[in-house]
């Protein structure tokens, strides 16, 4: 029974707690104007208000953030400077908040402690983490940067996992994520369609910087205008994973909901999210998209149209390669590519020649295992020292001057293009099996999820993230995407939705 009084009451403090807000913010912006720039006082005053509803309605900042973080690199562009160093890490201070917000709420007892079906992988990764800091000596601004690079996105899944939102909110969530895909999409498209006309205003070019840190690198349009679609996200390649992973979410729904009548605004979703992922020219994209949906329709559903459609599609890449010509072999990245040239130039000999040569991603995966990990095999040599974004921000080349190694990807960059051997030189060999480990477990899990819920909805969320779980594995080993927030925050969000979804049904089986 719902007693009345409870929710008159909590709807009369939620009331009050709302007008002290609203009066905090006007005295706050009062006094900010006095003495304060008015730029300074808007960002004050956005800052407090997101601190306190992040108190009073966590996971209305959790899903704020997800909303938001597929447009900030547009939104970014357009902050004075200002104001530019709390617009960049004004998301991720909001991360840091809710994990606050849950330690307080654990502090009061408002929650109770609970274990999750990562904790033991990651507290061993925690350990290792903190062995690797004090064996190498670090500098503790080295230490402190480099862990923040390794585990900010993690804490979203603890944060999740503890507020536990109902199947209602996830349920809401996720068709607006499908809704923002959709816009993306629609932008990507209109890219493509105009040549390149949008290019322009859309990208995110000039670099900040503050003090000797850069916050943000410029970003190069070495592509030819409208052949490669980004939309807001700044990048092709994280327009092409950012709905990779949606679609492969979609895909799982959709296979559950076939005969439902919200299947037909997922086929929406395809009809627009497909061919902009094709626009996005981003190969690791279309590999990951390709293996987390191989494995939802031939490996879990048997799908003998797919099956069938696979088979047609192999013939066919048969046949034209022994008619059209073409030599993959020789093939090499250049601004003009069509498609066909971009798939099959992933397989190119000069391709990897060049790219070994040239201080690419292939030079890193040779040098990793034979020069940088022997040098110090179990624990790494340490966050923030090696080929992940910190040791690039930071111009950190200590390491890589030790072992006689150009300053990363291209000799200037420092980053290595590779998170799991980035993850694997900085931590170790123990530190990337815990690391490993963590996406194992989830793997399980959400097949587990999957074969025993009684919810389609629950039963599509599994089955589609433990299809991204694939995908992001690929995507990590082809660049920093687990580092990137339009792809690791999600990634870590449903990872806690699917934990608390199982830990619900769990329930559910234990009541019956």
């Amino acid at each position: 029974m719902i007693n009345l009084q409870e929710v008159y009451a909590r709807s009369e403090e939620e009331t009050r707690s709302l007008f002290f807000l609203s009066v905090l913010l006007l005295a706050i912006g009062l006094a900010g104007i006095v003495f304060f720039s008015p730029l300074m006082t808007l960002a004050i005053v956005i800052g407090t208000a997101f601190i306190l509803l992040s108190f009073i309605r966590p996971l209305w900042t959790v899903g704020f953030l997800a909303l938001y973080l597929p447009f900030e690199p547009f939104i970014l562009k357009w902050v004075p400077d200002e104001i530019y160093l709390f617009a960049r890490y004004g998301s991720e201070v909001l991360i840091y908040l809710l994990v606050i917000v849950v330690f307080w709420r654990l502090v009061i007892r408002q929650i109770k402690p609970k274990t999750s079906p990562i904790d033991f992988p990651f507290v061993l990764f925690i350990i290792v983490l903190g062995s690797s800091v004090i064996i190498n000596f670090l500098d503790p601004v080295i230490a402190m940067l480099g862990t923040r690079q390794i585990l900010r996105f993690i804490l979203v899944f603890f944060v999740v996992y503890y507020l536990t939102p109902s199947d209602t909110f996830i349920r809401k969530l996720t068709w607006l994520l499908l809704a923002v895909v959709t816009v993306e999409a629609g932008i990507g498209i209109s890219q493509w369609a105009v040549g390149g006309a949008f290019d322009s205003f859309l990208l995110p070019s000039d670099s900040r910087t503050f003090a000797d840190i850069q916050l943000k690198s410029a970003v190069q349009q070495f592509w030819d205008p409208g052949s490669r679609v980004f939309a807001t996200l700044g990048r092709y390649d994280y327009l092409g994973t950012f709905l990779a992973f949606f679609l492969l979410i979609a895909a799982g729904l959709l296979y559950e909901w076939r005969h439902k009548k919200r299947s037909l605004e997922l086929w929406w979703i395809f009809l627009l999210g497909l061919p902009t992922l094709i626009l996005t020219y981003s190969r690791s994209s279309w590999f990951g998209f390709l293996i987390g949906f191989l494995f939802i329709a031939i490996g879990i559903k048997k799908d003998r149209r797919v099956i069938a459609a696979t088979l047609a599609f192999l013939v066919v890449v048969g046949a034209y390669l022994m008619y059209s010509g073409i030599v993959v072999r020789q093939l090499i990245d250049v601004p003009q590519q069509t498609v066909v040239e971009r798939f099959f130039e992933a397989f190119s000999y000069e391709r990897w020649r060049g790219e070994y040569y040239d201080l690419g991603r292939l030079y890193w995966i040779v040098q990793t295992p034979l020069v940088v990990v022997p040098a110090s095999p179990f624990f790494g040599h340490g966050p923030g020292t090696y080929g992940g974004g910190a040791a690039s921000a930071l111009g950190n080349s200590d390491v890589y001057e030790e072992l006689g190694l150009p300053f990363g990807v291209y000799g200037t960059d420092g980053y290595i293009d590779n998170n799991w051997l980035a993850l694997w030189g900085e931590t170790g060999t123990l530190g990337l099996l815990f690391y490993i480990g963590m996406f194992v477990v989830m793997f399980r899990y959400s097949l587990l999820l999957y074969k025993n819920s009684d919810s389609h909805f629950t039963r599509g969320i599994a089955l589609g993230y433990s299809a991204t779980i694939l995908a992001v594995s690929l995507n990590a080993f082809l660049a920093s995407f687990l580092e990137a927030r339009t792809l690791a925050y999600y990634f870590w969000m449903y990872s806690g939705f699917i934990a608390v979804l199982g830990a619900r049904a769990q329930l559910d089986k234990q009541e019956e």
